[in-house]
């Protein structure tokens, strides 16, 4: 595959060092600051920029026929329009607030875990995620994921960083500590025990492996996916 890289930081130099070893070829690395490019001579593009530069990046390669993998958070009150917009364009986008294999195996879990608490109202559930200091965005969007998840399955209507509400939010503590990949945990607690899933991230190949995975797995698809249609899980 030709690959464009929207966004060129951490995770734009690990994916670029993953593609390559699985015989990719990098056309275009794009930071912030990059104008007149051709993303055309792209096969697919794989945006991890910034949230202000997120949904025109998306917006180009669909206007332009180019699929689109996008890994980017805290742009998403635009979900609605770029998802729209691929249709009109009948484009290919998958979004994915983390395209770790193992995280995406950690979804699963937490829904499933989700069902099981859900009619059981001794437990209060609590969510913590913690991360680099350079992450721009808080909670991180994995951490709104399991949130979302949560709150289909339970008595739940919210997420909240700070919680006015237990009995209808979920509380997430979300924390910035240097070289910290990425780690999220979900505890059920009552008066007896505790319960608690975790997943930890040890570096940033998973999240770039998973990246290149998808879009290799989208290349000459049209339609909207997530890692589940990719992993096989729905």
């Amino acid at each position: 595959m030709k690959i464009a890289l929207l966004g060129y930081g951490r995770m734009g130099k690990t994916i670029e060092q993953i593609a390559l070893q699985k015989g990719h070829e990098i056309v275009l690395k794009i930071d912030e600051h990059t104008t007149n490019y051709d993303i055309k001579i792209a096969d697919i593009a794989i945006d991890f920029s910034i949230p202000s530069v997120a949904f025109n990046n998306i917006s180009n390669c669909l206007n332009n026929h180019v699929p689109v993998v996008s890994g980017t958070t805290g742009w998403l009150n635009k979900y609605d329009e770029a998802t729209a917009l691929c249709n009109i364009k009948n484009g290919g986008f998958i979004y994915a607030s983390n395209f770790s294999l193992g995280v995406n195996i950690f979804f699963e879990l937490n829904e499933y875990l989700a069902k099981i608490m859900k009619n059981l109202s001794q437990y209060q559930i609590s969510m913590e995620e913690i991360h680099h200091t350079k992450k721009l965005d808080e909670p991180s969007g994995t951490a709104i994921t399991l949130a979302e998840a949560i709150i289909k399955h339970s008595n739940k209507s919210n997420w909240a960083l700070n919680v006015t509400n237990k009995e209808t939010e979920i509380p997430i503590v979300a924390k910035r500590i240097p070289n910290i990949p990425g780690t999220h945990a979900i505890e059920y607690t009552s008066e007896v025990d505790t319960i608690e899933i975790k997943h930890t991230a040890h570096n940033r190949d998973g999240f770039a492996l998973g990246a290149v995975i998808a879009a290799e797995w989208l290349v000459g698809k049209t339609g909207i996916y997530t890692m589940k249609d990719v992993l096989g899980l729905k």
